[in-house]
């Protein structure tokens, strides 16, 4: 009776002792009742979980690697041209940009819009562009209206894809916060609190072009894009060269016509623009 008396002394003080994280552990009370191994001379620590190894890491000013890559790319200008284009953005709600292939309008475009969408100034980024083949007929395109509509729509994929990491662009992509469709499904829509890019208008119609320009609605932007000399349609149906000489000149809407001389890619190809 007196050693199981003590034992339960034992156990009460031990419970109600602060400095110990194991509870199953008593070195007086495995002897007394026989079951005292050397091995356990030393209390048992718990495993830390790895949420709780990181946290202590952190606390002592230690940095960890996330899987997803976060990058910040700050936009420059390259040109004068460019500059007057990005000054134009921040300044109106409509901006056409003509110019030669290589002078960063697309790009541009995209990454000020992603700005602007991450900044909390509009709800949604819609990219448009039309569905037109340069001058190839290479049969049907197999797979759902998406998977058809992917070759047309590769570079705007590539823009969003160099200024938004992957994971975030798939799930702003599924969440609707960045929507790509093409110009025949834009009629009847009203553009509210959007950043909308139209990217390669010089394959539009003047009536396409029209449509598009009204779908701006309240508080929202708009950015058209184009080379009026490499359009893949006949040139008296290119609407985007008269759109854009009926529209410079009015108020909180600029045509910045890029030259040569903005060119960004492989010095050639300003000279071949020259010669051909």
């Amino acid at each position: 009776m007196a050693k199981r008396s003590h034992v339960r002394r034992l156990r009460a003080e031990f419970d109600a002792n602060e400095y110990f994280e194991d509870e199953a552990y008593c070195p007086e009370i495995d002897f007394l009742e026989n079951k005292w191994d050397p091995a356990n001379d030393r209390p048992k620590q718990k495993k830390k979980s790895k949420q709780q190894h990181n946290q202590q890491e952190n606390e002592q000013g230690h940095t960890f690697a996330t899987r997803e890559q976060r990058f910040v790319k700050n936009i420059t200008p390259r040109s004068e041209g460019q500059a007057k284009f990005l000054e134009a953005i921040d300044r109106d709600n409509l901006v056409m940009a003509l110019g030669p292939a290589g002078t960063g309008k697309t790009y541009l475009a995209i990454a000020k819009a992603v700005d602007a969408l991450k900044a909390g100034h509009v709800g949604r980024i819609v990219l448009c562009r039309p569905a037109v083949d340069a001058g190839e007929n290479i049969g049907f395109l197999p797979g759902d209206m998406e998977d058809k509509l992917a070759p047309y729509l590769r570079p705007l994929y590539d823009a969003l894809a160099d200024r938004l990491p992957a994971k975030s662009l798939k799930s702003m992509m599924a969440e609707g916060l960045i929507e790509i469709a093409p110009v025949a499904f834009m009629r009847g829509r009203t553009l509210n609190n959007a950043f909308v890019v139209i990217d390669e208008a010089q394959n539009c119609t003047y009536m396409q072009i029209k449509m598009l320009l009204t779908r701006l609605g309240w508080n929202s932007s708009m950015i058209v894009t184009g080379d009026p000399a490499q359009s893949d349609l006949l040139p008296e149906l290119s609407g985007l060269g008269p759109a854009a000489e009926k529209l410079e000149g009015m108020d909180d809407i600029s045509v910045i016509r890029l030259q040569k001389e903005d060119v960004v890619r492989h010095p050639l190809v300003a000279k071949m623009l020259t010669a051909l």
